[in-house]
């Protein structure tokens, strides 16, 4: 059951550990919940008064993001969460989105979860607000050449010429863990991958998945699964539905763009008119290239691309993209790296 803070020492004592845990918010008033949903592509920074912005980090429009305090009242600012920068916990602008006390009926205090296997959402149903996260592999091996993946990646082989999946990702963002088990979750956290329960799939799907996934040498189908599938449906369904997604990405002029454009560069628009060309005029908007920097290249390491409809194996997959909300672009331009450190 969820408190609230009507209780005065509850306020104290909330504000108190907040100061103690993480000072540089010890001056932010009040601690609050709930999520951020973002309507801009705002910057996200670790300080309010200062311009740093280590790793450029923006806002996704449409995604949730946790929220822990404001720097005051009335606010200016919101500190939230956003995965994957360094630090995590940034300040928005707050008139950069809406705030919102739960998501998609996801609670804004985690309940605790039935031990045991992660149970999928809505009795089996898949999610329909989604977003595919495919990986341009060249490039994401240049800083990680150890993993298994990366060591063993040939020019011939799937990746080396067509996007691999990342993973596909039930929106708004912060819709993740359904039903997954406290041990699970700290297990996934810690990225302990290899300890994690294996998904279950039919060996048509674990082969398919194989050749689209090569991270799952390194257990990446079990890390999505338990942060992401969850909260798709079956793990049958999620793998096979994402599977279906990345062929129709490889038989598309997109995949032919990057394959004949190995080693050098290719813009944004070109990637945009690649998406229209195969999924409809306005598909290009619906999708974000994020870049990343190898010495003095930028190299293209990854595109998103929004998704709004149910994912079945006769599906339209460019009614699927047009149906999503138009987005910005990410990066302008970037290099299609090639197999083999550069």
């Amino acid at each position: 059951m969820r408190m609230r803070f009507g209780l005065c020492g509850v306020a104290i004592l909330s504000v108190f550990m907040a100061a103690a845990f993480h000072p540089v918010a010890a001056r932010a008033q009040p601690a609050i919940d709930g999520f951020f949903i973002a309507r801009s592509a705002c910057e996200a920074t670790p300080a309010i008064r200062k311009p740093d912005n280590p790793g450029d980090v923006r806002l996704d429009v449409g995604r949730a993001y946790r929220l822990f305090a404001q720097n005051k009242v009335p606010g200016t600012h919101y500190w939230i969460g956003v995965d994957g920068a360094t630090p995590e916990r940034r300040w928005v602008k707050i008139d950069c989105g809406t705030r919102v006390v739960t998501v998609d009926d996801v609670p804004v205090v985690d309940e605790p979860a039935t031990p045991g296997e992660p149970q999928s959402v809505a009795g089996g149903k898949a999610s329909t607000r989604n977003l595919l996260a495919i990986s341009w592999q060249p490039a994401f091996c240049e800083g990680r050449s150890n993993k298994t993946e990366c060591r063993n990646q040939t020019a011939d082989r799937f990746d080396a010429t067509h996007f691999a999946l990342h993973g596909l990702w039930p929106q708004p963002r912060g819709k993740e863990y359904c039903g997954v088990s406290a041990a699970d979750k700290a297990t996934d956290k810690a990225s302990d991958w290899d300890e994690l329960p294996a998904p279950e799939v039919s060996a048509p799907t674990r082969a398919a998945l194989e050749k689209v996934m090569p991270g799952t040498q390194s257990m990446l189908d079990r890390h999505e699964w338990i942060r992401h599938g969850t909260c798709y449906g079956s793990a049958e369904a999620y793998f096979a539905d994402s599977v279906r997604l990345v062929e129709a990405i490889a038989a598309s002029p997109v995949s032919a763009l990057f394959a004949g454009r190995i080693g050098e560069s290719v813009t944004l628009d070109e990637v945009r008119a690649a998406f229209d060309d195969g999924f409809g005029a306005g598909a290009g908007e619906r999708i974000r290239i994020a870049c990343s920097k190898d010495g003095s290249r930028r190299l293209i390491g990854e595109i998103t691309i929004g998704l709004v409809g149910e994912i079945t194996p006769d599906a339209d997959i460019g009614a699927l993209i047009l149906a999503a909300p138009p987005t910005d672009g990410g990066c302008t331009d970037g290099v299609v790296d090639a197999v083999g450190l550069q």
